[in-house]
């Protein structure tokens, strides 16, 4: 008797490599339109699929999750972050969460460091001035930026994607900081010549530029909060390729506008996709530069989350825990 194919319900439109793979070895309902699901189309799919394949603009929420199908026993992330599923709830009713670490590592830390470049030399303003047609000539005093060599880089969250950073920014000549749950190896720091700060603050007040590099948790909700904004000083300029929820958006814009901070390079926002008005306003003026959230956009990098997404399923499909479960304890 041939073995029944896993159902499974892809979100969004994926690699074309990926997905025809994904019909090869499964019976893969795939998203050939791009639009995203909504809630009851979501909840239908949590119902009849063996499993789910969400991505980050899908929120797999503990009503969803109880709306599920007996079957329903593995939802594969398609991405590293998986703040957008009740991982608690889905382990109490017996559904392992996956995800995809490590893939998305080099290609958020060049971003990264392009925004550090691009908002510290004005460099999405300054691409902007000639097909405009608003460009007089050169000047000495005309789109001056801030130079970043010798500059003090202070990391929120050092992880893979924390340390891939440090590593392109040394080379830079930023002198390396980092505030973290837990201090990293002394091998990891020492080539650095990192910074450990246990205090937050502390080390916000003494940046010239600070990037955030960790994870959204209810514990880094609102991490940069309006309070902790303001330990930094008016030349600095804060970076966000993470999750827009770990900074508070509407403190952040108002300080760049009262002119308390030199500047902001967002990739990521609290309400994606819909971006304040505030900001889109900082943007058109040259204080912030804003981008839709691309941190990890590469044709390599979207292949290989699909791949670690394909080795998830037919781990668990095998009967073997998968490679890349995410458990509550690790949130």
């Amino acid at each position: 008797m041939t073995k029944r194919k896993l159902l499974v319900v892809v979100t969004r439109k994926l690699p074309e490599r990926i997905e025809t793979r994904m019909r090869e070895l499964f019976d893969a309902r795939l998203n050939l339109d791009d639009k995203p699901m909504s809630g009851p189309e979501l909840a239908a799919a949590m119902r009849e699929a063996d499993v789910l394949v969400p991505t980050v603009t899908d929120r797999i929420d503990a009503g969803l999750i109880a709306q599920a199908g007996e079957q329903m026993k593995l939802i594969a992330n398609f991405g590293n972050g998986v703040d957008n599923i009740d991982v608690i709830s889905a382990t109490r009713r017996g559904i392992i969460v996956t995800n995809t670490p490590g893939v998305l590592t080099e290609d958020t830390a060049d971003m990264t460091m392009a925004l550090i470049l691009s908002t510290a030399r004005r460099l999405a303003e300054g691409a902007r001035i000639i097909p405009n047609g608003e460009w007089p000539g050169w000047s000495p005093t005309w789109m001056l930026g801030r130079r970043i060599t010798g500059k003090r880089l202070g990391i929120v969250g050092m992880g893979r994607i924390g340390q891939a950073l440090a590593r392109r920014a040394r080379a830079f000549g930023l002198s390396i900081h980092y505030h973290n749950r837990r201090r990293v190896a002394a091998e990891i720091e020492e080539p650095l010549e990192a910074t450990y700060w246990e205090s937050l603050d502390q080390m916000l007040a003494r940046m010239d530029i600070v990037s955030v590099n960790c994870p959204h948790t209810p514990a880094t909700y609102h991490l940069l909060s309006a309070r902790r904004l303001k330990y930094l000083r008016p030349e600095a300029i804060v970076v966000n390729t993470a999750r827009g929820e770990v900074i508070d958006e509407n403190a952040l814009a108002r300080m760049l506008e009262a002119g308390e901070l030199a500047g902001a390079g967002l990739d990521v926002f609290e309400r994606e996709p819909a971006v304040s008005d505030k900001l889109v306003k900082l943007a058109a003026a040259g204080k912030v530069t804003l981008l839709p959230h691309m941190g990890s956009a590469t044709h390599e990098g979207r292949n290989d989350m699909g791949e670690k997404v394909i080795v998830n399923i037919r781990t668990f499909m095998d009967g073997h825990r998968p490679p890349d479960r995410v458990l509550p304890s690790m949130l």
